[in-house]
């Protein structure tokens, strides 16, 4: 990837730039050192946690602590924070890689190593002093402690500001004396480090501080309600937090008094994106386990994978994990270089991060609702792989559909994830850091023209799916465009309109992703290609259903027929796929393969 191509780049650009497959980072492009490093947290999965299953249903909160410490011991808990306060200091695409492979074998301690390398430990590395820094960093990044986040309230779950967790200053101006109560918090049970948000006397906004429990003054000021019962992640410690009357010193203040919702916001950011790697290896290992069970469950004498209906299954698994694979990586790449680029025009790396996981919001939204919807949906195909034993607890699909569940709604519901993404993209156009209008108005003019009936030249790989993609990035303009023309400010009150572009976006970016993998490294009779174009033909059966239903609640007369028969235009093949024969491609491959 060149310079040029790497500072060229801005969050949310790929929507009207054509970007080439040698512009995106692949799984496929490790570094020896990043190929050791998934190996190990693979080796040591298989190892430490995957024989262990029973126990972590169980609830046995001390085993997920115990199984922390060794990932500590091991460096994985310290990749991202720089070698100076303990930490490996690895590249972000590193980090993706290690939650990838650490996530994969259990969601209990895929959400503890989730909310102690994320949310817990990030807040304090990006905002906080070089004190604060020297002081806690180190022991979160090697698991001498563990880090929790305390954001959420009984009253304040995405609307995160109107939490009522108050601070006082103490008399002394030495202290900020702290009063109140937060829920669903990961690692309560056995963090050390807690970062936590409260609104400073009467604020609009709040403020984010950073403690640890052993330091304080009064062991009772900090206290916790029962472990919650919860659906999944059953070893997952989860309590509530009381905070009464706890003195936090006024040096420990993160970043900015009124700064904390931006504290909030940015560490979930990282968060979105890391939760899509936390999916990956669940993906693939729900998949090797219906591939071997297909494979050795017999039924009228012949394996169950020999079924049309399951192969159909098999195939859409699969394709699924190579696509969020693309997707992930293609972003952990360039929120990595974008840093790298800030940092050699002379910003500190602490800056540089902020900046450059900010730079790509949008698709680190995309990525989180994609991966974890599909997440879930792979757990219940699995268990109908399984038939009645996956409904047991003796088989593991049961718990992986359970624990599956969170990821849509953690770091921001899926929901608002799918609101934010076209809503951040909709302030960029405003800004003018993106400009999506003059593509907008271009695509009205070629809708009054008359199309080209010319045949192209399809024959290069991909040409065609590339030639698609460009198409379906005009749906995405044609149908906001008009969107907000129509209601301007108020586009934000149209929640229904809002979930149909998020979801033509997420479509978007998802298939592009694929077809550039398979693009660069594989060949046209390859698995990689098929399910590339597999992913595609389903893509845009979503994007018609969505751009139709959002044309014809606002649109009317001749601009509704019209923009229908752009949909038309932009969404037609010239040469339709054999979407059987592609299906059948990937089944017969993984099957005979027996794992992915």
């Amino acid at each position: 990837m060149s310079d040029t191509l790497n500072k060229t780049l801005k969050g949310g650009e790929f929507l009207i730039k054509e970007v080439a497959a040698n512009e995106i980072f692949t799984l496929e492009e490790l570094s020896e050192e990043q190929k050791m490093l998934r190996d190990s947290a693979k080796e040591f999965i298989d190892r430490e946690v995957i024989p262990h299953h029973d126990r972590f249903e169980k609830k046995d909160y001390a085993l997920t602590e115990e199984t922390m410490r060794k990932l500590g011991e091991m460096g994985l808990l310290g990749i991202t924070v720089p070698e100076e306060y303990g930490g490996l200091g690895m590249g972000f695409v590193s980090t993706m890689l290690a939650c990838d492979y650490v996530s994969g074998g259990n969601g209990s301690l895929a959400t503890a190593y989730g909310a102690h390398t994320g949310i817990g430990t990030l807040p304090t590395l990006l905002y906080g002093s070089e004190e604060l820094k020297k002081k806690y960093l180190p022991d979160l990044a090697t698991g001498t402690k563990f880090g929790a986040y305390c954001l959420t309230e009984p009253d304040a779950g995405s609307d995160a500001n109107s939490g009522k967790t108050r601070a006082k200053l103490s008399e002394d101006g030495k202290h900020y004396i702290i009063n109140g109560q937060k829920m669903w918090i990961s690692n309560a049970g056995f963090a050390d480090t807690f970062t936590l948000f409260a609104k400073i006397d009467d604020d609009k906004n709040i403020t984010g501080f950073v403690i640890n429990r052993s330091e304080l003054e009064d062991p009772n000021s900090l206290t916790f309600g029962e472990e919650e019962h919860k659906l999944g992640i059953r070893s997952s410690s989860t309590r509530q937090v009381f905070f009464n009357d706890m003195k936090v010193p006024v040096e420990n203040l993160l970043g900015e008094r009124n700064n904390g919702f931006k504290i909030a916001l940015n560490a979930l950011n990282v968060g979105r994106i890391k939760l899509a790697a936390a999916n990956l290896d669940g993906q693939r290992r729900i998949l090797n386990h219906s591939l071997q069970y297909s494979n050795e469950r017999k039924q009228f004498g012949v394996s169950i994978s020999t079924f049309g209906a399951i192969r159909k299954k098999l195939a859409e698994m699969a394709t699924g994990v190579f696509v969020s694979e693309a997707g992930s990586y293609r972003l952990a790449k360039n929120v990595e270089d974008k840093i790298e680029e800030l940092v050699s025009g002379g910003m500190n790396h602490q800056q540089a991060e902020l900046k450059g996981v900010e730079e790509f919001a949008v698709e680190a939204s995309i990525l989180k609702v994609f991966v974890s919807d599909l997440t879930q949906v792979t757990a219940d195909e699995g268990i109908q792989i399984y038939g009645g034993m996956g409904f047991s607890e003796d088989t593991p699909m049961e718990a992986a559909w359970r624990d599956a569940r969170i990821g849509r709604i953690y770091e921001g519901t899926n929901e608002i994830n799918r609101l934010l993404a076209v809503g951040m993209l909709i302030k960029k156009a405003m800004k003018g850091e993106l400009d999506l209008l003059s593509p907008a108005m271009a695509i009205s003019k070629e809708l009054m023209g008359i199309p080209s009936f010319e045949v192209p030249d399809y024959s290069e790989l991909m040409s065609e799916e590339k030639a698609i993609l460009a198409n379906l990035k005009k749906v995405f303009l044609m149908v906001s465009g008009a969107a907000l023309q129509k209601y301007m400010m108020d586009i934000e009150k149209q929640q229904h309109l809002l979930l149909n572009a998020s979801e033509i976006l997420n479509q978007i970016y998802m298939a592009e992703s694929a077809v550039l993998r398979a693009e660069k490294h594989f060949s046209a009779d390859s698995v990689e290609v098929a399910m590339a174009q597999l992913n595609l033909y389903k893509a845009i059966e979503k994007i018609i259903s969505g751009a139709k239903e959002g044309i014809i609640s606002f649109a009317e007369g001749d601009e509704q027929r019209m923009m229908l028969s752009g949909l038309r235009r932009f969404t037609k093949y010239t040469n339709n796929p054999n979407v059987v024969a592609l299906t059948e491609k990937v089944a017969a491959h993984y099957i005979e393969k027996g794992h992915y």
